[in-house]
């Protein structure tokens, strides 16, 4: 399946450069030009990822005040294929094991219905279970 260049471009903004810029952003508004160009001095292996960890928290909060706005406008939603799987026949051998688990289910359930007639006659020795 291809996928539209519009969504690609929408979803590469909201997850990459809308944390980036955020980042950026908050940084120049915190500290000036010195504070956002401290991101790239060196000291970070991946700057541009340090930043978009900055910027996450808000952009996350952006995303969702675009998505109340218009839902999937902030998260975009992914496309995704359905097609329909036919289910093959059950074997002979799933057959008998469903057999095997329905009896084993109830000797099960039969046991715990005489357990709890064994408890409630122990409890209440005056009361007749039944």
């Amino acid at each position: 399946m291809a996928t539209d260049p519009f969504d690609a471009l929408r979803l590469t903004l909201m997850q990459d450069v809308l944390p980036v810029g955020l980042a950026v952003a908050e940084r120049a508004r915190k500290g000036g030009a010195r504070e956002v160009m401290a991101a790239f001095d060196g000291s970070s292996a991946d700057p541009l990822g340090q930043l978009r960890e900055e910027g996450e928290p808000s952009a996350s909060q952006v995303r969702e005040s675009l998505d109340r706005l218009s839902p999937g406008l902030g998260n975009p939603v992914m496309k995704v294929e359905v097609r329909d799987v036919h289910a093959e026949p059950p074997h002979a051998e799933a057959q008998v094991a469903d057999a095997s688990d329905e009896r084993e289910l109830g000797e099960a359930l039969v046991r715990i219905a005489q357990r709890l007639e064994a408890l409630e006659q122990a409890l209440l020795p005056g009361s007749q279970a039944g």
